[in-house]
């Protein structure tokens, strides 16, 4: 590996500023976090080598990534409107995914994970977009991402 470490080695969730959770989102955003740590691709503009820290907090209606690394320290706000609605669905199908789970046949299951697949794609291509120019991440970062910014959104 070269000596530019484009990847998070760390996140952080700032308490203080996300809505309360109950115990479930609480692990959700455990294991969102371990999930997106144990594995990304994360290169900030202009940043020339990592591992990088992630600060993630909520300010208003803003998710704020306050990176540092060995020679970068910004921090960059992203509106959380244009994800509004890809949120609610998403929210909606894992519910309607978990009652699927319960009873369901093995053709509905699988209906209904698909399109919880097709909603998570949409919010990790929306992610992707929105850090565009600001954070260069891989797909399976962006993924990793939204599910952390679902968990973040999530009481």
């Amino acid at each position: 590996m070269s000596g530019a470490d484009h990847r998070l080695a760390s996140v952080n969730l700032d308490a203080a500023s996300l809505p309360a959770a109950s115990a479930e989102v609480e692990h959700e955003r455990r294991v969102a976090v371990f999930d997106l740590v144990e594995a990304n691709s994360f290169h900030p503009a202009g940043a020339a080598g990592g591992p990088y820290a992630l600060n993630l907090s909520l300010q208003d209606t803003r998710l704020v990534f306050e990176v540092t690394g060995p020679d970068y320290a910004r921090a960059h706000g992203l509106s959380l409107t244009p994800f509004k609605t890809v949120l609610k669905d998403y929210g909606l199908i894992c519910d309607s995914y978990y009652q699927a789970l319960r009873g369901s046949s093995p053709s509905q299951i699988e209906s209904v994970d698909m399109g919880r697949r097709g909603l998570h794609n949409e919010g990790a291509e929306l992610l992707k977009g929105r850090l565009d120019g600001k954070i260069a991440i891989d797909h399976e970062t962006a993924r990793r991402l939204f599910t952390l910014v679902f968990a973040l959104t999530r009481r």
